[in-house]
């Protein structure tokens, strides 16, 4: 009888953690969780009968945050562990934001490896959160793992100390691996929805001047990539999680506007993106900045997509089919 496999999904009440849930389950994983506290503290699997007529007892499958001892009984014996924790960046980056920011990464992969180390069974494989967003801005060539450089200012600092963490914990017997995760599409959340806003209201053509890369990963390959990765053991460092179909941002609203039936969409200066920044509390980095990511270990891996091309998964994503 084949064992069951069991994950333990850190940070997963958003919208990846949720679908990676989903698809875990489907695929006949056992999904335990860290995150915050629920309410009624730790959460118990029900005892079940046991060989003598008594019970096995029960295991937790949620631990919170400030609970050491929890998480580690999460982990023990698990598989694969995937933490996606962090605050999101969708603010304005003022003291107290940037430390909540810096904070929520570095405190949970902190804790993560404190478990880690101190379980009997421990997972062969981590799998951290980190963000394709790491290199500098680069429009004149793709950034790979082996030769990409990596940029300056308060999001690659913030990516260098999530990545320094993971380096630091000490677990001999499990894999790290930080994920440079490209902007994340998929259908009811990800990254889309104000580019689809913005088509919708006619306002759906370049930003800035357009030229800036734009590197993304459908949700469901990267559900694939964390099977990929946990079963290739001889993949090690950090690897970027994107589609090779990079796109200009000028090209990348075209194919939105296509795929939400917007016939035109007025470009969007990048001095009235900065004001609107201001007005809605969040950055223009998060338009400007070109991100060139090639997932280079991923591809020589033989690594196949599901959804490889922009312009399909965009339609599929619009209809609400993937």
């Amino acid at each position: 009888m084949t064992r069951t496999k069991t994950v333990v999904l850190a940070g997963a009440s958003g919208f990846i953690g949720k679908y990676l849930r989903a698809r875990f389950e489907q695929d006949g994983w056992t999904v335990k969780t860290v995150g915050r506290a629920r309410t009624g503290g730790r959460r118990r699997t029900p005892a079940r009968p046991g060989a003598n007529g008594g019970t096995t007892g029960r295991k937790i499958t949620h631990a919170s945050w400030d609970d050491d001892g929890a998480i580690t009984e999460v982990i023990n014996g698990a598989d694969l562990v995937i933490n996606l924790a962090g605050r999101s960046v969708s603010c304005r980056y003022n003291a107290r934001n940037k430390a909540a920011i810096l904070g929520s990464r570095i405190s949970t992969t902190a804790a993560l490896g404190r478990a880690i180390a101190q379980c009997q069974r421990p997972p062969s494989t981590w799998l951290n959160a980190s963000t394709g967003t790491i290199y500098r801005d680069a429009r004149d060539r793709p950034q790979t793992e082996s030769d990409g450089e990596l940029g300056t200012g308060f999001s690659v600092e913030v990516a260098r100390a999530w990545e320094a963490e993971l380096e630091a914990a000490v677990t001999p017997v499990t894999r790290k691996i930080p994920l440079r995760i490209a902007i994340v599409l998929g259908a009811g959340g990800g990254a889309l929805r104000p580019f689809a806003n913005l088509a919708r209201l006619g306002l759906g053509g370049h930003m800035g001047n357009g030229t800036q890369k734009f590197s993304w990963v459908h949700v469901e390959d990267l559900y694939r990539c964390a099977r990929f990765l946990h079963a290739r053991t001889d993949i090690t460092g950090p690897v970027n999680v994107a589609s090779p179909d990079v796109v200009s941002n000028r090209e990348l609203m075209q194919l939105v506007r296509r795929a939400y039936g917007a016939r035109f969409g007025v470009p969007t200066p990048a001095w009235l993106l900065r004001a609107g920044a201001v007005l809605i509390r969040t950055e223009t980095e998060l338009v400007l900045k070109s991100r060139w990511v090639q997932p280079q270990k991923l591809l020589d891996s033989g690594f196949v997509y599901s959804q490889p091309e922009l312009g399909r998964a965009l339609l599929q994503v619009a209809k609400g089919t993937a």
